[in-house]
Formats: C-alpha cells, structure tokens, sequence
C-alpha cells in the first residue's frame, strides 16, 4: 500500500548513505539531543561529522571564499563571503530570515542574471535506467512522453495512483536502450526506492546509482554561450544545440555530457565529466568566464533564481499530495501516450476541473520573507498556507507561493498573509514573473 497524504518529514529514505556509519549516526543523534532545547532558525546547519562527500572542486572553492552548507553528507556551496563587499542591491530580511543568509546571495543572483554564473552541482543524485524494457519501464513510471529521440532531454513528475507528484526529475535518453536520470540532492534514496518498485521483475530493466562517478558544473547567464565558446570546437550555437537537448563534446581538455537545461531562468548548460575530470573542467570554465563577469554560485542564490521563475521544488511547492495540473505543470503531461501510473486521476480531474492551484504571490513588505506553512487570510478567513517563499532579486519582490481555491486564484486578488503574528498584505500576480516567455532560456 501507500499512505494517503504526503510523508516525506518521517520517510526514512531521508537519509543518505552516509547513515549506514554508526559513528556518523551517533555523532548526528548526540548533536541533536544536544541542541534540543535550543532555538532554532531557518537555514541552520549541522555541524558535527562534516567533510565527510566532498566534490573535486571543494578546496577551489573554499579558497575563493564559500560558506559551505551540507546535504546528505555532502559539502555544497551555500554562497562565497568576499561578494558581501560587492553587493550594492540593498535588501536585507527582517526577522528569522535575517538568519543563515548574505548579501552575497543577491550578488551572485544578479551577476547571473547580467553575466554569468558557475555553479558546482556535483552532488545532484544521478542514475541510469538500462535494458530492452528501460522505455516501457519509464513511460509507465513518468507522466510525460520519455519516448524522444536519443540526446533529448525530458522533463517529468512521476506519480502515484492518485496523480500526486512522487518524484520530479529529468531524463535524458542516451541510447535507444539507455537513459540518464537526474535528481536533487536530497531526493536520490527516495526517488531510485520508488522507481525500483515500479520496475518490472523479468530482468529486462535495470538500474544503477552512478551519482559518485559524474561530477556536475552548471553555467549559466547571457554570456554561457559566448564563454563556452572559448573552451570548445563543438557547435553550441541555438541551432546546433538546442534547448532540451544533451550531447557529448569537450570543454577544454575534459570530455563532457553537456545538458541545455536549466534551474535559474537562462540561458545554459549542465556538464557531466567523470570524476577525476571535475576540478579541471571547473577550472576551464572558471578562467574563461572571468573576464565576462562571471561569478561562483551557490545554492542559495539558485533557490532565489528558481523561485522568480516560477520552477518547482519538490518537498516544498509539489508534492505527493499535488497532481501537475494542480502545480501548473500540465504541460508535463502527456495522456495520449498511452498508460501510466496516475494517469486514471488526472483524466478525471481534466474533466472535471481543479478545484485548487498553486499561486504566484507577492508581499507588499519586500523585507518580509516567508518560510513557509504560513497561514494566508482573505477577509478574515484563512484560505490556505505558504507552500514556500522567498526573495527575487531580479524582480525585486518577496515571493510566496500557495495553493488557493480557485475563486482566490485569479491575479489581483488581495490577500494577507500572517508572519509571526503580523498581517502583511500581498496580492495573487501572474505564474511567472521572470522571463513567462522563455526568450532567454532559448536564445
């Protein structure tokens, strides 16, 4: 069976291989009884048994100044300390928002969204799905059409019966038998467990976590393309490399899968090498891209990116509890495909018609940040939550996202949102408030 309503905070597929260490385990579980009593604020991070999964770049970029964060055990950058100087935008939160965040932040969003950014997503879970039934396999598995030809890319939710969001991830199709998944960093345990469970036992599938054998660099920014170009004889023009697309070329003098997609709104790469090649291709990118403009980025600066742009993420806007047309992820799915899991639902509630969707809401207090579950009031009646929030540089409003009834939904609506006590007015505003046109992406 499986339960009816989401239960990601006590699924134990929250936790990564590097639990299966007692020591680490007992390190993790004395460093929590200890803090137990203490206040905690938003964006904290553990301490104990750190430096345990670290990406081949991780001394290049301590040295140019990052403020590590840790997930599943690996070190990532949250944001680099030496931009704090540079940053001339002027916001700053109020409040528990205040805490675990830099200036830096709105620097290294704001010089992606103007030159460039470097950003190492090495610890990204990634796994390949192989086999003469790898295709009906994972068109039965995701909501949307994985049958596509091989060096396309594929955005997709894969869902339980209800049409709840179980997974969101892309797929790339490297043969006609062989594809490549990918996923967040805290989502691999979870997402591999759920697929293997869909996975036929003829032996005609299989499946391998390959997330330690690719190191992951993304660039991205208007001059991505003028600065790859620099480093590769390969054609990456729009043309000759188009959006959601993926092939092999060579950056300087590492072979790479190079991936057109993106997580931030423009234009940009995703660069797989193995490993023993990331710090060299790092680098590469690293001296070519400088002299554009380009900055090292961090997590917390993609967050700020995805969120202006109106890209999900799961555990936070999308969940089990959400079907895609519910999230406005629709057009990820595809229900003259033929069948799969979830699809029965979502024929239903195409008919029928939603009864709720996610919104795009601004705060009329820029400095108010929410952080989510935060109750949301139209004329004194609470009408739903705050599935997640955050501040866009770019567009420079505090951003909340929710699920509305569909007669709060429409854009205009006037709401107050409830913060720490305080009502602080926002207003529904289109989906997508940066690039709705996709002109930049696929420039």
């Amino acid at each position: 069976g499986s339960p009816e309503w989401d239960m990601w905070r006590l699924d134990v597929r929250r936790f990564g291989p590097n639990y299966n260490s007692l020591d680490y385990t007992v390190a993790r579980t004395f460093e929590t009884y200890t803090q137990y009593y203490d206040i905690h604020f938003p964006g904290e991070e553990r301490m104990s048994r750190r430096n345990v999964r670290t990406s081949p770049t991780y001394f290049r970029l301590r040295d140019l100044g990052c403020h590590f964060g840790e997930k599943m055990g690996w070190e990532r950058p949250n944001w680099f300390k030496p931009y704090e100087e540079l940053a001339t935008h002027g916001h700053e939160p109020k409040g528990w928002a205040r805490h675990n965040w830099s200036r830096a932040i709105g620097y290294e969003h704001l010089q992606t969204r103007e030159n460039a950014g470097l950003f190492d997503e090495t610890s990204f879970n990634k796994f390949e799905v192989r086999g003469p039934g790898a295709l009906k396999f994972l068109n039965n598995a995701c909501a949307n059409q994985i049958d596509v030809p091989v060096g396309h890319l594929v955005y997709t939710q894969a869902l339980n019966k209800r049409g709840g969001i179980e997974c969101d991830f892309t797929v790339t199709r490297l043969a006609e038998d062989r594809f490549f998944i990918v996923t967040g960093t805290a989502f691999g345990q979870h997402d591999m467990s759920w697929l293997s469970l869909q996975m036929p036992d003829d032996g005609s599938v299989t499946m391998e976590d390959v997330g330690s054998n690719y190191a992951c660099i993304g660039m991205w920014g208007p001059k991505a393309r003028k600065i790859l170009e620099k480093v590769t004889t390969d054609d990456v023009s729009n043309a000759g490399f188009p959006y959601m697309t993926s092939k092999r070329i060579n950056v300087g003098d590492v072979p790479v899968l190079a991936s057109r997609v993106t997580y931030v709104g423009e234009l940009g790469w995703e660069f797989y090498c193995p490993m023993e090649y990331g710090l060299r291709l790092w680098d590469t990118l690293w001296e070519a891209g400088k002299p554009e403009g380009m900055v090292a980025g961090g997590y917390k600066a993609i967050d700020t990116l995805r969120l202006e742009k109106g890209y999900r993420y799961w555990s936070g806007e999308i969940s089990p509890d959400y079907t895609p047309y519910e999230a406005g992820l629709g057009f990820a799915v595809k229900l003259d495909k033929g069948d799969f899991i979830g699809k029965e639902a979502l024929v239903k509630q195409k008919a029928e018609g939603i009864t709720r969707k996610l919104c795009t809401i601004t705060l009329a207090d820029d400095r108010t940040i929410v952080l989510g579950k935060e109750p949301i009031h139209l004329d004194g009646r609470t009408v739903g939550w705050v599935a997640a929030g955050g501040f866009g540089y770019s567009v420079n409003k505090s951003i909340a996202y929710a699920y509305l009834p569909m007669e709060y939904a429409k854009p205009g609506t006037k709401l107050e949102i409830e913060c720490f006590g305080e009502q602080v007015g926002a207003e529904v505003v289109q989906n997508v408030l940066w690039d709705p046109k996709n002109e930049r992406i696929k420039a």
